[in-house]
């Protein structure tokens, strides 16, 4: 009796064990599928999901009136956005925007710095007579805007678009958002200037 006991037990964690690996093996077969599934729907959506100019991309120009650079995650990408921005608007022969343009580029380079993760690319851009300066992150999270202390030393970054920007705003892209901001340029654009010849 005792010997048949023990060859049920026997059997039965023999039983278990078999079953337990067979419903591992399923699983297993379960997530390589979802797994094969994941890969080629992320091959297919590639193109599709990929920036138009990838954020580490060096600086970018697509016409005479259309800039681009990539930021580094560090503190001194302010004060690189800020020299850009006069450097550029310098060239454009729109420096009567520069310390407006660098007080805002500034507070966008540094809520990106401060509030996302990931790569950064500060664009400008003149058309229709607009200056608009554009800072893109990889956080699809829109700003918030706080109300403040009056005594507070941060906080008011919203504030200072209200004021200072023509307009402003955040888009939604496939790797995040753009925070913008647009200011009246007293330049001609190429689409306004008549054509050279």
């Amino acid at each position: 009796m005792a010997f048949q006991a023990i060859g049920l037990t026997a059997t039965s964690r023999l039983g278990f064990v078999a079953r337990l690996c067979r419903r591992r093996q399923e699983e297993s077969g379960r997530k390589a599928a979802l797994t094969s599934w994941f890969a080629r729907h992320q091959a297919l959506w590639a193109r599709t999901l990929a920036p138009v100019r990838p954020f580490d991309a060096p600086r970018g120009r697509a016409t005479d009136w259309d800039a681009s650079w990539p930021l580094p995650r560090e503190l001194t990408s302010v004060r690189q956005g800020r020299r850009l921005v006069t450097a550029q608007l310098g060239d454009w022969g729109l420096q009567d925007l520069t310390d407006t343009a660098e007080l805002l580029v500034s507070e966008l380079i540094t809520n990106a710095l401060r509030h996302t993760r990931g790569p950064l690319r500060l664009n400008l851009q003149v058309r229709d007579s607009r200056l608009r300066c554009e800072v893109e992150d990889t956080d699809p999270t829109g700003p918030v805007r706080r109300v403040v202390d009056a005594d507070a030393e941060s906080g008011r970054g919203i504030d200072l678009l209200d004021l200072l920007a023509e307009a402003w705003g955040s888009t939604s892209t496939a790797t995040g958002k753009t925070m913008w901001f647009q200011l009246p340029a007293n330049a001609s654009a190429p689409e306004e200037s008549p054509a050279s010849g």
